[in-house]
């Protein structure tokens, strides 16, 4: 498996907590010096890290034009879930939140998705193996951190998964514009798992039939939708909030 590059200092930091061995090489933007940089710099420096100064453009390269903000590492890859990954995942909580994207295929939104389940406390976030965006450096910039430490879980076939985690006890709610109820009106308690579906399309036909119950997001407004990342966190902090 080839090595991944992530940028901005979020995405740094967030693999020297969680696993700092899997950092080949750092490179750092010449004469910047600041306190953001410096503290994450000499931390680097203590394990034995090689850092490379570098200049803006070679950085731009490396980032392919994406903000960097001046530090990008090449790391081995983080630890790869799959469906097998789930038993131990659950395992031990009580009152499990996940977050299902079904056709998220933007980097940048499965990036903001990780984000928000990280905020919001989800314990994994589970995609198709065939019909989700890669985990790029793109997606993990946009995470800031949390593509290190929420467990993305490539799964062969979805609706084969949402039937076994409804087996152990997961109530599994799908977003879709048909549903007869919106989302303050519906119980997310409980162990459950949240589908979202992709732009556009919303959820395959198989994830929606699997599902215990639909809900939507009440718009108010002429736009007909909303972006699936802001759609996303919208769903799981009414779960949170509900939760609490």
């Amino acid at each position: 498996m080839s090595n991944d590059m992530i940028f901005g200092i979020h995405a740094v930091k967030a693999v020297l907590a969680s696993d700092p061995s899997r950092f080949i090489e750092v490179f750092v933007l010449k004469g910047r010096e600041d306190d953001r940089l410096l503290p994450l710099l000499n931390e680097l420096q203590m394990l034995g890290i090689t850092i490379q100064q570098a200049g803006r453009k070679a950085l731009d390269d490396k980032a392919k034009g994406a903000s960097h903000q001046g530090i990008i590492a090449r790391v081995r890859p983080g630890k790869q879930y799959n469906e097998n990954d789930l038993d131990e995942i659950l395992a031990g909580k009580d009152n499990p939140l996940l977050l299902v994207l079904d056709g998220v295929t933007d980097p940048h939104n499965l990036g903001a998705c990780l984000r928000n389940a990280d905020a919001a406390g989800a314990v994994a976030v589970v995609v198709p193996k065939d019909r989700s965006a890669q985990l790029n450096a793109t997606a993990s910039k946009v995470a800031c951190g949390a593509a290190e430490v929420v467990p993305l879980v490539r799964v062969t076939n979805l609706a084969r998964t949402l039937r076994a985690l409804q087996d152990k006890g997961v109530w599994v709610v799908g977003t879709a514009g048909e549903a007869t109820h919106d989302i303050y009106q519906s119980k997310l308690t409980g162990p459950l798992a949240i589908v979202m579906g992709a732009e556009g399309e919303g959820m395959r036909r198989l994830t929606r039939e699997t599902c215990d119950d639909l809900i939507k997001i009440p718009m108010a407004g002429s736009v007909s939708s909303l972006n699936v990342s802001v759609a996303t966190g919208i769903c799981l902090f009414e779960a949170v909030r509900q939760r609490q």
